[in-house]
């Protein structure tokens, strides 16, 4: 029998009714011969009400605590969904991530799966039952408990469909697919049937919270086909692949938005001679994500190095950095709040140029000021004002037409 991996959010299953319906989705794949591995997420607001305990206790929790406590959400739904599926006469097994093999990195919080050893879960398998295992969590070599960070679930998913060599993976959620832009937020924005790993990648790195950007990595690297659909609705929903064959005529397949970004503006004196370089190596040891990088050198002047990072990591980089102020050089730091990213995705606009223009001119004549730009094949992202996220958003959704239905085979 081939191996299917299903992976249900916390919206699927922020109930115990929904967890039923969960339970007879699965039952349809199990009765059509699969081998079935159902990973889930915490039920509902789980994680954001353990938190919410956590930091009544403590300003600043310890990470490995935080992660031990954290883990216990998808070990609630783990064992309501293995009722749910015993009550439909159908054999099933409950495993933590650590049971099911799962060991990562030594980073509490935010850590990646090096290996998974599915030794106990193909064996559930051989015996004909379904095996449910938590999303979102692992073991490192230290036997600490881990986390694999927000959205987490999805690299599991994916991660044990790699090491079970499975037929696929299938990411139920709340949404019926991948769209080119948040229909909740952008007129006229309508599902995709086909997006490459690649722009799944880049939107899912650029703030479109459909995948976790971990788990589309995993599914390139294994060249895993990966379906997103509707938890709640028998419709078919968007298939990430290595090359689009429907839609392709389409410069821009999608855009993305992203809040609370801040950008950091590193000054240093005239006479400083060392490599800017340093102080990105500096964050990267601290685990400290840094996107868009604008460095400015000058004949006469001071250089000055600027990078966003997201709000939520805007304390840990100051003090950081004020940690290895004496050993970076730098002179002073400025930083400015209430920003936002907003990005267009799509493959074909590395054959076609003039996208960049187009897309600055369209937010020029919306009369939004632009503060940073990062480019790469097939991304083009903006810094600005967050008041201005949602307008620049839906006039480039606009500008290049994606409300449209192309369809080129």
């Amino acid at each position: 029998m081939s191996t299917l991996v299903v992976k249900f959010g916390g919206t699927s299953v922020a109930t115990t009714e929904r967890i039923q319906h969960v339970a007879q989705r699965i039952q349809k794949e199990y009765k059509k011969g699969h081998s079935i591995v159902a990973v889930v997420s915490a039920m509902g607001k789980t994680t954001d009400q353990l938190v919410a305990m956590a930091n009544e206790i403590a300003t600043t929790p310890s990470k490995r605590e935080m992660d031990v406590l954290l883990t216990t959400g998808e070990q609630v739904t783990i064992s309501l969904l293995s009722m749910a599926l015993q009550s439909l006469g159908i054999e099933a097994q409950s495993f933590t991530g650590w049971q099911a093999g799962i060991v990562t990195e030594q980073v509490p919080s935010n850590a990646r799966i090096e290996n998974i050893q599915a030794k106990t879960i193909q064996q559930a398998l051989n015996e004909h039952k379904i095996a449910v295992v938590a999303g979102f969590q692992g073991i490192d070599a230290q036997g600490n408990i881990t986390t694999l960070g927000r959205g987490g679930s999805d690299t599991t998913a994916v991660a044990l469909a790699a090491a079970l060599g499975a037929e696929r993976c299938d990411i139920y959620t709340d949404v019926d697919g991948v769209y080119t832009s948040d229909p909740r937020y952008i007129k006229g924005a309508r599902k995709l049937q086909e997006m490459s790993y690649d722009e799944m990648l880049e939107l899912a790195h650029l703030g479109a919270g459909v995948l976790h950007p971990r788990s589309v990595e995993v599914a390139k690297n294994h060249r895993m086909p990966m379906t997103v659909r509707s938890s709640y609705e028998e419709v078919e929903g968007t298939i990430l692949k290595e090359e689009v064959i429907v839609e392709k005529n389409l410069v821009v397949r999608g855009v993305a938005f992203e809040e609370q970004i801040v950008r950091m503006t590193v000054y240093y004196n005239e006479s400083y001679t060392g490599s800017l370089a340093n102080i990105f190596t500096t964050l990267a040891k601290n685990h400290i994500n840094v996107d868009i990088i604008v460095q400015a050198l000058v004949a006469q002047g001071s250089p000055t190095v600027s990078f966003s990072v997201k709000e939520s990591q805007l304390q840990e980089t100051l003090a950081v950095l004020a940690a290895h102020k004496s050993t970076l050089g730098y002179d002073h730091i400025e930083h400015e709040s209430q920003l936002a990213k907003v990005s267009i995705v799509g493959s074909g606009m590395a054959s076609n140029p003039g996208v960049a223009a187009a897309m600055f001119d369209r937010l020029y004549r919306e009369g939004i000021g632009v503060k940073m730009v990062s480019t790469s094949e097939i991304k083009v992202s903006v810094v600005v004002a967050h008041e201005d996220m949602l307008k620049a958003a839906n006039a480039l959704h606009e500008e290049f037409e994606l409300s449209k239905v192309s369809v080129e085979v």
